[in-house]
């Protein structure tokens, strides 16, 4: 008993162009041809166009199906590739059902960077938009602290930066900086790396700070770009503050030492030799 290649490709669960594709590829034999000139498949042919189909459906590329068919050295290999190929992609649309459950389920803004929750839906647009600058260049690592910094109820100080008016008098926006500078010195205590723009970005500097300077500019007015540039004098005053004092408190405890020495009777003027006046 024979078949057409029609009735050989309905068997296997496949099409017409499908089998003569594998033909043109030599992964499956041609058959012999009836009087007629018609082409007539037996099972052998059958059982290997099942085999190539099975493969397919693994994944296994067109080029590899003789490799892993035969069984030779370089099947295990593709094997593991395959998997490992398999794996990264299930972990890809676990990731993606998560954030469509975020969005579903809890409200996240699909305007806002992947793991960002509800809270930061609430946001106005132009923080949303400055949220998805960063992410083109900040690290898994420094998102993930300002997605926590969302995450956490908001407070007043914060809501009025987010809302204040291009016109606010300069009272009011030293005011705001003076509390903001405290927020930031308690998030560089707990997160040192944000001090440093290099060490939050996966980008290099000079991208970095042009995507991040252009995105302030874009999407804060000028009022908030004032009270941020109190903001950075005060942290820098700060910062020059601590290093004073602790210049100060070297310098004395370098004098108690000194001292100490001297009483003890094991340290000499600077520049003279034990026993060169002698």
């Amino acid at each position: 008993m024979t078949w057409s290649t029609r009735q050989v490709a309905e068997l296997a669960g496949t099409t017409l162009k499908t089998v003569r594709h594998y033909h043109r590829l030599g992964l499956l034999e041609e058959p012999e041809r009836s009087p007629s000139g018609y082409k007539r498949y037996d099972v052998r042919h059958l059982v290997r166009l099942m085999g190539i189909r099975r493969l397919t459906d693994l994944g296994v590329s067109l080029s590899d199906i003789p490799s892993v068919a035969a069984a030779d050295g370089r099947s295990t290999e593709i094997l593991r590739a395959l998997d490992d190929e398999l794996a990264a992609n299930i972990e890809r649309q676990q990731r993606m059902r998560r954030q469509l459950a975020a969005v579903l389920e809890d409200g996240a803004s699909l305007d806002l960077p992947a793991d960002f929750g509800a809270a930061a839906a609430s946001l106005p647009r132009a923080q949303q938009d400055l949220l998805v600058a960063y992410s083109s260049v900040f690290t898994p690592t420094a998102m993930s602290v300002i997605r926590d910094q969302y995450a956490r109820p908001r407070d007043g100080i914060a809501e009025e930066f987010e809302q204040l008016a291009a016109d606010a008098p300069e009272d009011e926006r030293r005011r705001l900086a003076g509390h903001l500078a405290a927020e930031v010195r308690a998030q560089r205590a707990d997160h040192s790396f944000i001090t440093d723009l290099d060490a939050a970005s996966r980008r290099n500097g000079a991208l970095t700070r042009s995507v991040v300077t252009q995105a302030l500019v874009e999407f804060y007015n000028g009022a908030q770009l004032d009270v941020l540039r109190h903001l950075h004098a005060l942290l820098e005053q700060h910062e020059a503050d601590q290093a004073d004092q602790a210049s100060t408190a070297d310098l004395a405890v370098e004098g108690d030492e000194r001292g100490e020495l001297y009483r003890s009777g094991d340290a000499h003027p600077q520049g003279v030799t034990p026993g060169a006046t002698g």
